[in-house]
């Protein structure tokens, strides 16, 4: 099958379009779908760079162990396996696997939910990483509740365009913080207010609010603590700004520090799971929630497709089409 693969660490330049094997035997959980569009998120990046050098002691020292790259999928279901419940062949299914820039993935079940009707299978792709982030930021760490000040850093990325939409569904006063040229898109989402993060400073003491979610990760929590009420709560999503070896540097001393000050410092790495999805799919199908694309691209051009995320000019998600 055509599958997009490296065979090396390194840049988008790794990237090539070539013939692989079929996917492998399918094992008793596992969902074989028939890839039709797959998102390109920050894991992606980082998987293929190997960076922070820690992931490599789970992918591989010196090269990646799965060649294929991509998580987010969205397609239909072309096998199950013996154990498999919830999904027959022909099923229309998004979700969260492993080598899904591909013509088929496995995925596992628990990892899966049927595409919501109302979307294509570009937008159903672009949902499950960064929405799920998303959701879990917003829902579990930060517990936002109705009437509270959320500011969301990174507001144009792909984490943050659904971090706005589920924080203002969830009834909060919402500011987006982002680039000028994202800023009319964010503001379209419901954002309350947006910001120009090269015009305000937002850690000058003057802004406060009860909930930041750094998702940009390009500020020290010393100064972002400046930005929350005195017992507001800071949630650091992902591994952005935590250094090139570990990656979690910024995110451990936010977590260390938690216990001796008075404001929430929270950190956490978002895991994909079939609830949450549904979680999502319920959102989606009241009109709270919508993915935005910023581009498709075919599954030949998908080296393009992570070079614009890494430029940084991405304004929710590009997704790859199969």
């Amino acid at each position: 099958m055509k599958a997009i693969a490296q065979d090396r660490y390194g840049s988008a330049d790794v990237l090539g379009l070539r013939e692989v094997a079929e996917p492998p035997p399918l094992g008793p959980k596992d969902v074989l779908v028939g890839v039709r569009a797959a998102g390109v998120d920050r894991g992606v990046w980082h998987l293929m760079a190997g960076e922070p050098y820690a992931v490599r002691l789970g992918t591989g020292l010196r090269a990646p162990r799965q060649p294929v790259p991509g998580m987010d999928v969205a397609g239909v279901v072309t096998a199950v396996g013996a154990d498999v419940s919830g999904f027959a062949a022909g099923d229309e299914v998004f979700g969260v696997g492993n080598g899904t820039f591909a013509e088929a993935a496995v995925v596992r079940e628990g990892k899966l939910a049927r595409k919501p009707a109302t979307l294509s299978f570009a937008e159903a792709a672009a949902v499950p990483v960064s929405g799920v982030a998303a959701l879990q930021a917003v829902r579990d760490q930060a517990r936002v509740r109705a009437g509270q000040r959320v500011l969301v850093i990174g507001a144009g990325g792909g984490v943050g365009t659904f971090a706005v939409q589920i924080a203002k569904a969830s009834g909060a006063h919402v500011t987006g913080l982002c680039s000028a040229g994202k800023a009319e898109a964010v503001s379209a989402l419901g954002a309350d207010e947006v910001l120009d993060y090269a015009q305000v400073d937002i850690t000058d003491g003057t802004h406060r609010f009860d909930v930041v979610l750094d998702i940009a990760g390009n500020r020290p929590v010393r100064s972002l603590r400046r930005a929350l009420e005195a017992r507001g709560t800071l949630v650091i999503v992902g591994g952005e700004g935590g250094g090139r070896w570990l990656g979690m540097s910024r995110q451990l001393g936010a977590l260390l520090l938690s216990p001796f000050v008075r404001q929430r410092l929270r950190m956490f790495v978002s895991t994909v799971r079939s609830p949450d999805l549904l979680a999502l799919t319920e959102l989606v199908d009241r009109g709270a929630v919508r993915p935005l694309i910023d581009r498709t691209y075919p599954l030949a051009e998908a080296p393009d497709a992570v070079r614009q995320l890494v430029a940084g000019t991405v304004t929710g998600k590009v997704v790859v089409t199969v």
